[in-house]
């Protein structure tokens, strides 16, 4: 089959990968170049990295729908796959290939339609995720299932580790819906809608943590926002970001939200909430590293009775 695969980052690259290893891609299509960071250096999407490192031919549009639609006609592919793209495709575009557009997402749907479906699974407190094939339609990841593959998430796990995990398994996921398609053996079954939930984009503003909560919603929150943006609080003045935080609640009385109730070396940094005490495990102030709470608070005193 004639494949033309759709992404840009780390997660596409990934399914790329173990899709190129069983069935051939003959191109790859992924946004233009982009400035990145202070410096404005430019840099290509990690999706054109693997690719060219695979010596897949690469396509960059900014709208492929509007700019690249005759080079994709020319190719004339079986199938279209998409993971982590970031572009809508329209109605022509969709009718290019044979079979059809078949997308990688990153959740069970109908659950967690949209753009940050694996943050918002841990950020929400869910016991499972998994990737689902579903053919491409114009409303947003509404299209029929091809296949899904559920997994659960991991004591602990953070949204970057679970990324990772999906990623391998949106790879394989692919490889069986390709040979559904290649054998004639694909069926299609409609999503219900009275189950579909919508998540939208992460910003950076996201990541401010709110401490009135219980402490398994801000463990949740803190592995959901790592590793970007981080989960993060204000400290003498300063940011201050929380990777790990362990519930310690039965060696403290309860206290306002966000009140640090120790802070030394031995305890490490302790702050109450809703309904008990976490200690900040591993932080990041800003300018340094990362480092364990005992390791800060050697070079960073905190008051105890201070607000975060």
């Amino acid at each position: 089959m004639k494949i033309v695969f759709m992404g840009t980052p780390d997660f596409s690259a990934i399914v790329l990968e173990k899709l190129h290893q069983k069935y051939p891609v003959c191109a790859v299509c992924t946004g233009t170049d982009k400035q990145i960071g202070r410096g404005h250096k430019t840099l290509p999407s990690p999706l054109k990295v693997e690719a060219q490192k695979l010596g897949i031919p690469v396509l960059q549009f900014d709208k492929v729908s509007r700019d690249g639609l005759e080079s994709l006609k020319a190719i004339a592919p079986d199938v279209i796959v998409t993971a982590a793209f970031g572009q809508i495709l329209s109605e022509a575009l969709l009718e290019v290939p044979k079979f059809g557009v078949l997308n990688v997402h990153a959740s069970l749907l109908p659950k967690y339609r949209g753009a940050s479906p694996i943050q918002w699974a841990i950020l929400n407190g869910e016991r499972e995720s998994g990737v689902t094939i579903m053919r491409t339609v114009k409303a947003v990841d509404a299209g029929d299932i091809l296949l899904a593959k559920r997994t659960d998430i991991r004591e602990g796990e953070t949204a970057g580790e679970l990324f990772e995990r999906l990623a391998l398994l949106g790879g394989e996921a692919i490889v069986e819906a390709m040979g559904l398609v290649e054998s004639g053996n694909a069926t299609f079954t409609a999503q219900d809608e009275s189950e579909a939930t919508h998540c939208g984009m992460i910003t950076k503003a996201d990541g401010r943590i709110d401490f009135d909560v219980t402490v398994r919603k801000l463990d949740c929150f803190v592995r959901g926002m790592d590793p970007w943006p981080s989960a993060y609080t204000s400290l003498n003045g300063k940011l201050l970001k929380v990777f790990a935080v362990e519930d310690v609640s039965e060696s403290y009385r309860t206290a306002m939200s966000g009140t640090v109730l120790a802070a030394d070396d031995r305890r490490g940094l302790v702050v109450a909430v809703k309904d008990g005490a976490v200690r900040l495990r591993e932080v990041q102030a800003e300018g340094s590293r990362r480092m364990s709470d005992s390791d800060f608070l050697r070079g960073n005193p905190v008051a105890i009775g201070s607000i975060l």
